[in-house]
């Protein structure tokens, strides 16, 4: 499977029956999945499967998915009620002649609310469920080419993450060969400071042994690089697998980052230091590029 960003556009339009439509989906980043519907008045009893399907082809994201849609020649249905007519017509013939009163205008009796009935015309059963049907496949559509594009842009992320692997792993195998951490260099800057700590004629001989074993310890960083190069590999077969694996790369940028943090600690030389504050960078980028992948 392909590597996906988590931001893309697409749109659809097509026409079914007398209705003509378009639909419009727009993804950006997200920690899990969301997704916005607009649908128009009417349409209320296409939302669940809309939201069935949806979840089917993205699996991270905010999705934004807007339906507009158009009847042609759409009109509406008026009815007189008639039975509210006659009864409003009765009642005021039973009101005695006066010469204070206008007689009642058909337009105003019109007027009076229940009289007359505007509806939106509608169509039958059959005819909706033809529609409905449509509008999804042409969802899937647009689903389709937004997942084009987010796989368009995921193999670009997917260069870019490989470039920065190449880089820490580079900064990692320069760490591993800085001369900054052979025995003989280690074993002279630890001579070194028993040597100062020595001097202190108030140390007890079993604290600077223990002194010296924790300074020894501080200065081997062999187990983060050996857990850098686990990492590294461990994102490269994500990589190469494909598919929605941005959260296991998140995970494994945050391991990446704290290797490289302890191994910028435990530095025991300005080579190495250097090493480690380019690999930070290195990870951090790593990091943020990982936030766009699906």
């Amino acid at each position: 499977m392909a590597l996906a960003s988590m931001t893309g556009f697409a749109r659809q339009a097509g026409q079914s029956g007398a209705w003509t439509w378009a639909w419009e989906v727009k993804t950006v980043n997200a920690k899990g999945f969301d997704l916005r519907l607009r649908l128009p008045p009417g349409f209320d009893a296409l939302e669940p499967a809309v939201r069935a399907d949806v979840p089917k082809r993205l699996a991270r994201g905010t999705c934004f998915a807007a339906l507009t849609a158009q009847r042609a020649g759409a009109g509406t249905d008026i009815r007189i009620n008639r039975p509210a007519l006659d009864a409003l017509v009765a009642a005021l013939a039973a009101i005695p002649a006066s010469p204070n009163l206008q007689p009642a205008s058909l337009d105003g009796l019109l007027a009076v609310r229940g009289v007359v009935e505007v509806a939106e015309a509608t169509e039958d059963e059959a005819a909706t469920e033809v529609l409905h049907a449509d509008l999804r496949k042409g969802l899937a559509t647009a689903l389709d080419s937004l997942i084009a594009v987010r796989r368009q842009e995921g193999a670009v992320l997917g260069a870019l993450l490989e470039e920065r692997l190449d880089r820490m792993d580079a900064l990692r195998r320069r760490a591993d060969a800085a001369p900054g951490r052979s025995a003989e260099a280690i074993g002279r800057r630890l001579a070194d400071q028993v040597a100062a700590l020595a001097g202190n004629p108030g140390l007890d001989p079993d604290r600077l042994h223990q002194e010296a074993v924790l300074l020894a310890v501080k200065a081997d960083i062999r187990e983060e690089l050996d857990r850098l190069a686990t990492h590294i590999a461990a994102a490269r077969e994500l990589i190469a697998k494909g598919g929605a694996v941005g959260r296991r790369l998140d995970f494994l940028a945050q391991e990446l980052s704290r290797e490289s943090n302890t191994l910028s600690a435990k530095s025991p030389d300005a080579e190495l230091t250097v090493i480690g504050l380019e690999l930070k960078v290195e990870v951090e980028q790593f990091r943020e590029q990982v936030q766009n992948l699906e």
